[in-house]
Parts: structure tokens; sequence; C-alpha cells
């Protein structure tokens, strides 16, 4: 059973990082801004369920005033934080939609898998996954580059 206390404690949180979370990505490639969003390696959260720091993920980036165009990175960069911090060995992964290769702009996606189900943000069939964000056996994050 969750305390009171401790879900005050890591809604707090949350909201902090939510809005922190833009600033940290300003003018930042993916590596850096992965680098900087990542949990410290001790667990603060043991008690709080996927779906509970799912909802509240969302609930916490409902209504942006920056990275309106970057919705998804901004809630799986969130959710693999605090699932980490719960505990969790959650899959940041991040996809390209094969039908914007051949564009101007290209079309990028990124979701949360956990336990081998996606948990956040559904992929569209068209997306090609490139890396994965994944804490490793040492408890160590790090991006995996798929095909290389």
């Amino acid at each position: 059973m969750t305390s009171l206390l401790e879900r005050l404690r890591f809604r707090l949180a949350l909201w902090l990082w939510a809005r922190w979370l833009p600033i940290l990505a300003y003018q930042r490639d993916l590596q850096s801004l992965t680098e900087r969003a990542l949990p410290p390696p001790r667990v603060r959260y043991t008690h709080l369920e996927p779906a509970y720091i799912v909802k509240h993920v969302r609930r916490a980036v409902r209504k942006p005033w920056v990275m309106r165009d970057r919705p998804c990175l901004r809630q799986g960069l969130l959710a693999y934080r605090f699932l980490s911090l719960a505990g969790y060995q959650p899959e940041l992964h991040f996809g390209v939609d094969q039908t914007s290769i051949a564009a101007s702009r290209l079309s990028a996606h990124c979701w949360i898998v956990l336990d081998g189900r996606t948990i956040l943000n559904e992929p569209e069939k068209n997306m090609i996954k490139v890396l994965i964000l994944r804490t490793g056996g040492d408890g160590q994050s790090r991006l995996d580059a798929l095909g290389a």
C-alpha cells in the first residue's frame, strides 16, 4: 500500500520535472537530453503501480505551453524516469514514420514498453524502430541503436 505522503511526493516531483523538461530540451540533441533526463540509480517510489505513474504523466502534460509539437517525447521521458524510479525497467522506443522518409520533414514518435507491452503512446503500424533507451543489468540506462 502506498502512503499518501509517497503519492504526494511523487506527484510534486512529476509536476516539477514536467515543467523542467522543456528547459532541458531547449536546443539539445537526443543523446544529451536523455542523459540529463535520466533518473539517479536509486529507487524511490517502490509501491507505485505503472498504470498510476502513466496516468499522472499524462495528466501532468495534458495542456502544454511548450514542447507542443513533441508530446510523445515529453511523456516518454517523464514516464521512463518515474517508472525507473519506481523500480521498473521500462524501455523508451524511438521510431521514424517510414512514409515520411522521402518527405521534406521527418516524422518521429516515441513510446514506452514495459515487460514487452506498450503502456504509453502506442506506435502506428508504419513506424520503424531506430533507438531504444533501456536500463541494463548494471542499473545504468543506455541508448541502443537498432541495426547498428
